[in-house]
């Protein structure tokens, strides 16, 4: 019987009989199969061992591809695990998935701890593994009589998982002395896996539950290349440098204290950034024809009975009792501007209404989950609403992604966009959410924008649109966001009077283009690395007298630029002037205008930019000039 094997581009390789995934790669050349690491066929992937018995369309991956390194990762947790268990005879062991960048294991001690400094005796213990190159093979066993391997070995883990599973068999993959549950694909010995590096260790619940046990989380990462690796871990060092949480703290921006544990703290400087971004939001929605309402933070249970989240978000949301009424602060914004526009009645010819609201929101966060401002507890959104005919859908989409790539291009953010579609515990008719769908399909076709459907992750009331940044590091974060909403006006009774005398229900788009205003605070913090550009600097000028002779003269300078907007400050104290140079430069301050004795008399300032050094002499004006324009244009030549 033979076995047609159809390639990528179409191509159809012929075997008599069974053929291995390995031996379809030989085929093509020797090259792919010595690089050869998984493949995948019909849609499933497999170890290149995997025997094909019938037709089937394949594809073979390497380490340059993502599905190569997810395989390279996976299998250096297990031989992690495997040094961990030499290391730790006690240990036992729950999860060790790949992940982005690299890999963990959650692990149980059962008492025994791991510490940082342990991890280099595990790596070398891993060392020992790869130089034995021990085959890593793939094996089926009845899931039943997996249960009962499992419970001789102690490890309960796995019974969990197993006695949750519904498949008939599973598979297990044995390296040596080491046997681990698992779906694979696997690497096919452990002398393939030479370059790694544990980079942390953390806490993690059995199952993210904080009512289970706490294990030992330790991370990793893997990589085909020495130089890859090294350039990884630099990326990393140069990620905590910039930290946000650490430059929060050394610039006086924000910090989260004790007492209110996700719920930060924005200090003088802080808020002026954050009130410079604010104020840009608000300029360009008013020309993009929003207008900007303000809802209450605390509204009754049955609105939110009403809009849907006390079925399917109480979990995340702070229920408080007001005159022996149940009460919630808001999770989110929409309920309040459904409220806003049912206020009075509307004609199609008021349509769209675009409302947009800088709202204060709170969600219930696990304590884990805290991550300086990227995971907080209480947050504005910088919602808007839109309230449109059927008609209006496509248009109004495009506007919203054209006014969040305006936003994007301004601080120098690439993205790439994703198409969440229907979830499961969605509301709704299959024709609402198909309308839906084909509406955001059409307006990004249109737009001529490439983006990923991510499958049943859409909100529970529509599909939605996410917009993922690139920032300067290469990592991605997902900020601005379009959902087209069917639900929410139907659930509100929201109408309007159309053309031909009669009620119809709008359709509504939910929208952010930040996010958050502190997680996109955190962000671009990390993204500059604390050197903001000049339009958005707490500080935009420090003026540094030589002596005390100069000093009135600094006041003087220093009142003539604040006048003109630029935020500036003199230091005088009694410093040398090297010290309050340095102390500019760590503030991260764009401009530092150092006067001596002939710049007094002259009416000039020495001018020094944080970047490019010495600018020389300069009269005020043209200073001003060039620094006006700079803020202007919004410009980041620094």
């Amino acid at each position: 019987m033979s076995v047609k094997v159809t390639l990528p581009d179409g191509s159809v390789k012929q075997f008599d009989g069974r053929v291995t995934c390995m031996q379809v790669a030989e085929s093509i050349s020797a090259g792919l199969a010595r690089n050869a690491v998984c493949a995948e066929v019909n849609g499933v992937m497999c170890d290149m061992s995997h025997e094909i018995a019938d037709d089937c369309d394949y594809k073979v991956y390497t380490l340059k591809n993502e599905q190569g390194l997810e395989v390279l990762r996976h299998s250096t947790a297990h031989l992690m695990a495997q040094a961990i268990s030499h290391l730790w005879s006690n240990a036992k062991f729950a999860i060790g998935p790949a992940i982005k960048n690299g890999f963990y294991y959650d692990i149980d001690l059962e008492g025994g701890v791991i510490a940082p400094e342990d991890l280099d005796k595990i790596e070398a213990e891993m060392d020992k593994i790869v130089k034995q190159d021990l085959p890593i093979v793939r094996s089926e066993m009845p899931r039943l009589q997996a249960i009962e391997f499992f419970k001789k070995r102690g490890d309960y883990y796995k019974v969990e998982i197993l006695s949750e599973l519904q498949a008939e068999t599973v598979s297990l993959y044995t390296q040596g002395d080491y046997v681990d549950l698992c779906r694979g694909p696997h690497m096919p010995s452990t002398g393939r896996l030479k370059v790694f590096k544990l980079t942390s260790i953390a806490g993690a619940y059995w199952r993210g539950d904080t009512k289970n046990k706490m294990l030992t989380r330790i991370y990793g990462t893997a990589f085909e290349k020495k130089s890859e690796l090294d350039e990884y871990l630099q990326r990393l060092e140069e990620a905590k440098r910039r930290d946000h949480r650490k430059l929060g703290k050394e610039l006086d921006l924000f910090d989260i204290f004790d007492e209110g544990p996700g719920f930060p703290f924005f200090f003088p400087k802080g808020m002026v950034l954050r009130n410079t971004l604010e104020d840009f939001w608000r300029a360009e929605h008013v020309k993009a024809g929003y207008k900007e309402i303000k809802t209450p933070m605390i509204l009754n249970q049955e609105l939110w009975h009403r809009s849907g989240h006390w079925d399917h978000y109480k979990d995340n949301m702070y229920v408080v009792k007001i005159d022996d009424a149940d009460y919630a602060i808001k999770p989110m914004n929409c309920p309040g501007g459904m409220l806003v526009y049912k206020r009075k009645p509307h004609s199609y010819r008021d349509l769209p209404e675009r409302m947009a609201e800088l709202g204060l929101v709170h969600r219930h966060e696990l304590s884990g989950a805290l991550h300086g401002l990227m995971r907080v507890r209480c947050f504005t959104q910088d919602d808007a609403h839109i309230f449109m005919t059927p008609e209006q859908i496509e248009d109004e989409i495009e506007g919203v992604v054209r006014l969040i790539d305006k936003f994007y291009k301004v601080f120098g953010f690439k993205y790439s966009l994703e198409l969440s579609t229907r979830p499961e515990n969605s509301m709704g008719s299959d024709e609402q959410w198909q309308t839906a769908t084909d509406a955001l399909v059409n307006a990004l076709n249109k737009l001529g924008k490439e983006y990923e459907i991510n499958e049943g992750d859409g909100a529970f009331y529509g599909p939605k649109i996410d917009f993922h940044l690139e920032d300067s590091l290469g990592r991605t974060w997902q900020c601005g966001t379009i959902q087209l909403d069917f639900q929410m006006p139907e659930r509100f009774d929201l109408t309007y009077v159309g053309q031909d005398g009669e009620k119809h229900r709008p359709v509504m788009i939910h929208r952010v283009v930040f996010g958050s205003i502190e997680r996109f605070i955190a962000i671009l913090t990390e993204h500059y690395a604390g050197a903001f550009p000049l339009w958005l600097a707490p500080v935009q000028v420090v003026l540094v007298p030589i002596s005390e002779n100069q000093s009135q003269y600094a006041h003087q300078v220093c009142d003539a630029l604040v006048n003109a907007g630029i935020r500036a400050e003199v230091d005088d104290r009694n410093e040398k002037m090297g010290y309050r140079i340095r102390e500019a430069q760590l503030q991260k301050v764009p401009y530092m205008l150092v006067l001596g004795e002939k710049e007094r008399q002259d009416g000039t300032v020495a001018v020094r930019n944080r970047k490019k050094g010495d600018l020389g002499v300069m009269s005020l004006q043209s200073l001003l000039d060039k620094l006006l324009c700079e803020i202007a244009d919004k410009s980041d030549d620094m």
